[in-house]
């Protein structure tokens, strides 16, 4: 089963539109997805050592929840840190800051490693890839033990702010 997520970034907004696959679903796997979508489309709290795109900005973002959320409610930090990124060039591994393809591809095992340690899927893959000058598509595979595995394809994840 395949399912796709749009994430498109712009300067006064992030937009969703969730095309979901056919009706065909394999039994259980919606509200996997669901926990995949809020997990890579919500903002989780920036580090402290985490440089913001805004330096204008100190809004470190994230749920109010996620304070204490392991000790309070055996819960985990929801959300990606994905957003520090959407002001970043599109770096390769030489640069300083390293590959943005890499710290992607980090944000989003970072965001789904919950689901895997709380035993709601079994494993996952991630993979990053740049499409065209500006763009970067990513793909996460979510594995269910013996159940079918559930693919998420991120198109246009990645979109350069144009002026």
């Amino acid at each position: 089963m395949s399912d796709d997520l749009r994430v498109l970034y712009a300067p006064e907004a992030v937009t969703l539109d969730w095309l979901l696959g056919p009706a065909t679903e394999t039994e259980g796997s919606g509200e996997l997805v669901s926990a995949a979508a809020i997990a890579l489309c919500t903002d989780r709290r920036a580090k402290v050592d985490d440089a913001l795109p805004n330096p204008d900005n100190d809004d470190r973002r994230g749920w109010w929840g996620d304070t204490d959320a392991e000790t309070l409610w055996d819960g985990w930090p929801i959300g990606s840190r994905l957003w520090l990124l959407e002001r970043a060039k599109i770096t390769g591994p030489n640069a300083r800051e390293g590959s943005l393809l890499a710290r992607v591809e980090t944000y989003i095992r970072e965001a789904i490693q919950p689901l895997k340690d709380k035993r709601i899927c079994s494993r996952f893959a991630v993979q990053a890839e740049r499409v065209g000058v500006d763009g970067i598509d990513a793909s996460v595979t979510l594995f269910r033990g013996d159940e079918p595995e559930i693919e998420l394809r991120f198109a246009d994840l990645w979109r350069t702010i144009q002026v």
